[in-house]
């Protein structure tokens, strides 16, 4: 009996050696795509030396749509470009009509179709990194079309935003990185709580003597110009303004005549709703709903844009009702950030687009980044939220701080308009 134990141990032992690499369930493969985790329901796996994974997920964080024929067990999705049919256990797939050699052919595990990442990838564009040490596949989609804001502001010698666009020491220019950026919001006026318009500000924002320099460069490479009024109500100045109907019509009268030089208007009223009660958050936001409509009818009326530079819902800031400025405003950009870590918590900007896009329609909004807070990593994958949620483009606060490598990083993955 002894020995027969001796010998089973002997056996098991050798067998342990013979396979140490199957001692341990195979390590899930976790998947992001632009820096943020994709959710599945069923694992990504590998098979035959070949990673597969579900196609449902990632396509549909690409905004691609996809469709299932289960008489042809045969799946197919497609985009403003690409239009791909793959079948269950046939190694060839067609990609625009074209067939495409698959590393293994399409399967079903647990009412999920996976495809070889390879096939994926090549065929929306995108950029596949496997990363042996994290046991994790990191995809970078492809550029995508979008509108691009930069906020100029007035900067020392260092943080010039006009060297960091044009490329050139004032007043040379050049083509710079005006590939990326296709519109300023230039930060220039602000107003008294007697709605007279201001070409300085207590704040620090001025309009620049040479400010016509500014307006010819951006005509010369065909950026678009909107007006920024910026404004914060540490004082009450917004409160007092809002409260006076002789001082907004004198701001909405002085703001129109002005806005003649530019393309729109771009109104960044900071700080509402601050430790208002219910009832005066309330009049907060019928107030400045009431402002922005006001001012928005005269501007359409000399067919200029109005903009809307909002704090995020998931903000401190809670004195504006998105819905109904969603209904006047052209565009909302909203400052997803400051929310006191650095690169901003990709969590908290995905809680504040969801909660902006069940308010406004996706393709009016703009997701505000604040540069300083980001690296050239955690910008793609700003950018990327933008994407996944559909929205209409992205502003970057401020140009001056975009460093080479973030420049770089927007080329890979945005496509200006």
């Amino acid at each position: 009996m002894k020995h027969l134990l001796r010998l089973i141990l002997v056996s098991f032992l050798g067998l342990a050696f013979l396979f140490p690499a199957h001692a341990q369930a195979e390590k899930n493969i976790t998947v992001f795509m632009d820096g943020l985790a994709v959710p599945f329901d069923v694992n990504p796996t590998v098979m035959n030396g070949r990673t597969l994974v579900p196609f449902r997920a990632l396509a549909e964080n690409l905004n691609v749509a996809v469709t299932w024929d289960a008489n042809t067990r045969t799946i197919a999705a497609t985009d403003s470009q690409t239009s791909i049919s793959l079948q269950i256990g046939t190694p060839i797939a067609l990609r625009n009509g074209s067939t495409v050699s698959l590393d293994m052919s399409p399967l079903i595990i647990n009412g999920r179709t996976l495809v070889p990442l390879r096939f994926f990838s090549e065929a929306f564009g995108c950029q596949v990194v496997w990363d042996e040490t994290a046991h994790s596949i990191k995809i970078t989609s492809p550029p995508r079309t979008m509108t691009t804001v930069g906020f100029y502001a007035l900067g020392d010698q260092e943080t010039s935003s006009w060297t960091n666009l044009f490329g050139q020491t004032f007043p040379e220019s050049a083509k710079g990185n005006t590939d990326v950026i296709k519109s300023l919001a230039l930060g220039w006026y602000s107003l008294d709580q007697e709605g007279n318009l201001l070409t300085t500000s207590r704040t620090g924002w001025q309009r620049p003597d040479d400010y016509q320099k500014v307006l010819e460069a951006a005509g010369k490479y065909q950026l678009k110009t909107e007006m920024v009024i910026h404004l914060t109500d540490g004082d009450n100045t917004i409160t007092n303004l809002l409260s006076d109907e002789g001082a907004m019509q004198q701001a909405i009268e002085m703001i129109t005549e002005e806005a003649g030089i530019y393309q729109g208007v771009n109104l960044d009223f900071e700080g509402l709703g601050w430790q208002d009660s219910a009832e005066e958050l309330i009049h907060t936001r019928e107030s400045f709903s009431y402002f922005a409509n006001q001012l928005v009818d005269r501007l359409h009326a000399k067919n200029l844009k109005l903009t809307l530079t909002l704090h995020a819902p998931n903000s401190a800031y809670q004195g504006y009702d998105y819905q109904k400025l969603g209904q006047i405003a052209d565009k909302i950009i909203v400052m997803a950030y400051d929310y006191g870590s650095k690169p901003e918590p990709a969590s908290r900007v995905i809680e504040a687009v969801e909660a902006a896009v069940q308010a406004v329609p996706a393709e009016k909004l703009l997701l505000g980044i604040s540069v300083p807070n980001e690296t050239p990593d955690s910008i793609i994958t700003k950018v990327g939220i933008a994407k996944r949620y559909g929205l209409n483009g992205i502003a970057l606060w401020r140009l001056g701080l975009v460093s080479n490598e973030m420049w770089n990083s927007l080329r890979a993955t945005v496509q200006a308009i």
